[in-house]
């Protein structure tokens, strides 16, 4: 999952990361890349920077048990969370520790890939693209997504960072939400090989629980959980209370549904 070790996570932020990333964040969007991919009954499925294993799982319902679906990720927290989750009905999954660049996978050996919210923490993005390529079978499909910008929670919790704790520490929060344009994820593709690439913005709307408590436990799941968790109490405070005021405009009574856009790139193997 992590570029580098700038977003390596322990084995204890795994967990809560799988508890307030997975779940509230990237959950809502999994079934989307499932579908835009038309994963069918049957198929081998490689999920490419699984994280804790919510696009796996998914994709696992999907394909039934004459299906099969590898997760592959570099984070061993990761891995291990996504192990002791209780698995899906439908195919059995293979959690694999391992490096997007270098899958050790036979070629064409994959119908569908899926790559969702993993690209930009890639120190070689054109080498992953070439190996997620490398590993699909002849009309194999790929359904890849990354973010359309920062994003309004993403912006209101870089902004209260700022304001209570740091520059760097606002930066360091965002960095995942740093990704490559349209244009550059059209050409990333096509020269690895795929055809029929395509990238369009999908919408959703996300639903967060009360941001003044959510936020400090979404850092707790980041690398930034030990600077969070050494910064004053008041200023603690302060940045969920932040977070919740800048947000106010789209409280529902139980906390905020605000729009999100992702852009998903599909691609064909010929």
């Amino acid at each position: 999952m992590a570029k580098n070790g700038q977003w390596q996570l322990s084995a204890e932020a795994a967990e809560l990361y799988e508890r307030y990333v997975a779940r509230h964040i990237l959950g809502p969007w999994a079934p989307l890349l499932v579908d835009i991919a038309d994963v069918g009954v049957g198929e081998r499925v490689l999920d490419v920077a699984c994280g804790t294993g919510v696009v796996a799982r998914a994709a696992a319902e999907r394909v039934g048990s004459a299906g099969r679906v590898i997760g592959v990720d570099l984070n061993s927290g990761m891995i291990a969370v996504a192990r002791s989750l209780p698995t899906p009905v439908g195919a059995s999954i293979e959690w694999v520790e391992r490096s997007a660049l270098d899958l050790r996978l036979q070629d064409a050996t994959m119908d569908v890939v899926l790559c969702q919210q993993g690209l930009q923490f890639f120190s070689d993005q054109a080498l992953a693209m070439r190996e997620m390529r490398r590993v699909l079978a002849r009309g194999g499909r790929l359904a890849l997504s990354v973010w359309n910008g920062v994003g309004l929670y993403n912006s209101a919790v870089g902004d209260a960072l700022t304001r209570f704790v740091s520059d760097a520490a606002a930066l360091q929060f965002c960095a995942s939400r740093r990704v490559p344009a349209k244009e550059q994820l059209q050409r990333l593709a096509t020269e690895a090989g795929f055809s029929a690439v395509d990238v369009r913005v999908s919408r959703i709307n996300v639903h967060l629980p009360r941001l003044d408590k959510f936020t400090l436990d979404h850092l707790s799941a980041t690398p930034l959980a030990p600077l969070i968790a050494a910064t004053e109490p008041a200023a603690r405070e302060k940045i969920g209370a932040g977070v919740m005021k800048e947000l106010q405009r789209y409280a529902d009574g139980e906390g905020v549904t605000y729009p999100e856009e992702t852009h998903v790139l599909t691609a064909r193997v010929s």
